[in-house]
């Protein structure tokens, strides 16, 4: 028997799921488990028993992932080993995060989530070099990749990090760091670069990488400014309605839906660049024109005074925002030369909307289930609640369109592109324009 197939009888027989396991994957799967475990005999007096079926649920659901895809190993083990590291230097005593070099540096949550932005934009930089680069494109894609991939190291760190520090702090300040804007917006970060990390990887091309860091980058300049202004980084304890099991499950498969739906709507634009490459008409130019119309709108919707502004921090960034606009303009040719098939790119677009609405009906469906706990029924048309539907019934009629009518081509970039807005206005419009029960995260 050969060690994939073998021929008996005519019968070709195909090796077992387990038998295809490499040493490495049983190793990880070992270290993975003993963690798991003795989190949770050694903690579970912190914890009801949701929460610890969840930390017993994730120990399987974490060694899929990384049998899944083995970079995934690599990834959970360097921040395993980093955030044991942070944990030990700080030794119960939040004070040594100003005495201890590797925490002021780099391992405390804040520092860990600074080196991540830093990161994420130095990977921008190198995805779009090759632009105007000639000659070192795979060489300078690499690098950006290798970025992206430390800075979604960095931000793990931070979050873990975040974590015990809240604990820390008392025993009602600390929770999982998914209840603030601050803290989702780190989320959606390395959960949309990871995603797309993946694409890069199954279908061999890093050109994308160029048009979905914008996104992340964008993300992570508002992150900045939060910062800024609100102090958001500081760690505060939770509203009563927060307190419960739920939020470990709601937001993280919230967000999921909320990065693919990102990476989906960038590969969108993507192919609508390539499409109009060779556009010379530039009234015609719709798509990039209207983003960079998007882009600028941005901090005068943010501008509700000099100094919920930022002040200049948004002068700035509507001249980023202005340059980056015109430059997917000037430079369309180029960057079409580097993007890949439409083919490709359909597919990337319809496999990221297809996961990213299977996670967001579980979300939907679980954030039904922990109103009725909190607040006595399922449903209430709470602002948030309704634009959370809207969202739904958007990539719902996508996909139906799809399978049904065969949907492809300029329509579903064009659809893909504007779902981001619906989504964007869900996340942070209805925090800004309107109020209800999810009004957690202040603007």
């Amino acid at each position: 028997m050969s060690s994939t197939l073998s021929r008996q009888d005519g019968i070709i027989l195909s090796e077992g799921y387990f038998s295809r396991r490499h040493p490495l994957d049983w190793l990880f799967a070992a270290l993975v488990t003993a963690g798991g475990l003795y989190a949770l005999f050694n903690y579970q007096h912190a914890m009801n028993g949701y929460e610890q079926a969840i930390l017993v649920g994730t120990i399987p659901a974490a060694i899929a992932m990384g049998w899944f895809w083995r970079p995934l190993q690599l990834l959970m083990g360097g921040v395993a080993a980093a955030s044991l590291l942070a944990l030990g230097a700080y030794g119960g005593d939040l004070a040594r995060a100003d005495q201890v070099f590797w925490l002021k540096y780099f391992f405390s949550s804040q520092s860990a989530i600074l080196w991540m932005s830093l990161l994420f934009f130095m990977s921008t930089v190198f995805y779009w070099l090759p632009i105007v680069i000639k000659g070192q494109g795979g060489t300078l894609e690499l690098l950006g990749s290798r970025l992206a991939w430390a800075a979604v190291t960095m931000a793990l760190i931070g979050t873990m990090v975040r974590w015990y520090e809240g604990h820390q702090m008392g025993p009602d300040i600390g929770h999982i760091p998914v209840s603030n804007l601050y803290e989702v917006f780190v989320l959606f970060c390395w959960m949309t670069a990871l995603f797309y990390l993946y694409f890069e990887d199954q279908y061999q091309t890093r050109s994308l990488g160029a048009l979905v860091m914008l996104v992340v980058s964008a993300a992570v300049g508002f992150l900045l400014w939060y910062t800024l202004v609100r102090e958001a980084h500081e760690i505060q304890p939770l509203v009563p309605a927060l307190k419960s099991w739920w939020m470990k499950v709601h937001v993280p498969a919230n967000f999921v839906g909320y990065g693919m739906f990102a990476l989906a709507a960038m590969v969108a634009l993507g192919y609508l660049i390539k499409q109009q490459a060779t556009q010379t008409k530039w009234h015609k130019l719709a798509p990039l024109w209207l983003l960079g119309l998007v882009m600028c709108l941005v901090p005068l919707v943010f501008r509700k005074s000099s100094y919920e502004a930022g002040g200049m921090y948004w002068v700035g960034y509507l001249t980023v925002s202005g340059l980056i606009a015109a430059f997917l303009v000037l430079a369309r040719k180029p960057i079409a030369q580097r993007l890949p098939s439409y083919e490709v790119m359909d597919d990337v677009m319809y496999k990221a909307i297809a996961v990213g609405f299977a996670f967001f009906t579980i979300a939907t469906v679980l954030g039904a289930l922990w109103a009725a706990e909190a607040w006595g029924g399922y449903w209430s048309w709470d602002p948030k609640e309704t634009w959370a539907l809207i969202v739904w019934l958007n990539y719902a009629a996508w996909l139906h369109m799809r399978l049904m009518k065969g949907l492809r081509g300029t329509v579903a970039a064009w659809w893909a592109l504007a779902g981001l807005g619906v989504t964007t206005f869900a996340f942070l419009g209805v925090n800004m324009f309107l109020s209800g029960l999810h009004s957690y995260g202040e603007l």
